[in-house]
């Protein structure tokens, strides 16, 4: 994936280039679930990379379906009524991140269109990539 010039969400801003990550080991990792009754939870709404440096990078995706990178501690998890609750708990193998823990991260790549910014992000360690992407609305994770 090769960056592409870099434009700003016109409803959220540019967040951070997260340029900052490479070199700093990945410590853990955070993420919230959506849960609604006895369903299981889809992929994560968050993510955190907490890192060697104790710094929380928020990934999520926008309103207007950009996504969203930005220094952020993590919340807590909050109750919707009828409509479930949002659960907030480090992540073991749930997110392609947990393969790549304790692993450094050497490089950051991104991708962005004019209409939203940025659409995408990848992170490489030594052992694979790590894509982040909206998609529909809905953030989404793989392994390379």
């Amino acid at each position: 994936m090769e960056s592409t010039t870099r434009s700003e969400c016109p409803l959220h801003g540019g967040g951070v280039r997260p340029d900052y990550l490479v070199g700093r080991r990945l410590e853990q990792v955070v993420a919230s679930w959506h849960l609604y009754g006895s369903e299981a939870p889809s992929g994560p709404l968050d993510v955190w990379l907490i890192d060697s440096e104790a710094v929380s990078t928020l990934i999520t995706t926008g309103s207007d379906w950009c996504l969203i990178v930005e220094a952020s501690a993590p919340f807590a998890g909050y109750d919707m009524a009828e409509s479930g609750r949002v659960e907030v708990a480090p992540v073991g193998g749930e997110t392609p991140f947990a393969d790549h823990l304790g692993e450094t991260v050497r490089a950051v790549s991104e991708e962005s269109i004019p209409e939203t910014g940025r659409i995408a992000l990848e992170i490489t360690f030594d052992s694979g990539r790590v894509r982040c992407e909206t998609w529909s609305g809905d953030l989404c994770l793989s392994s390379k």
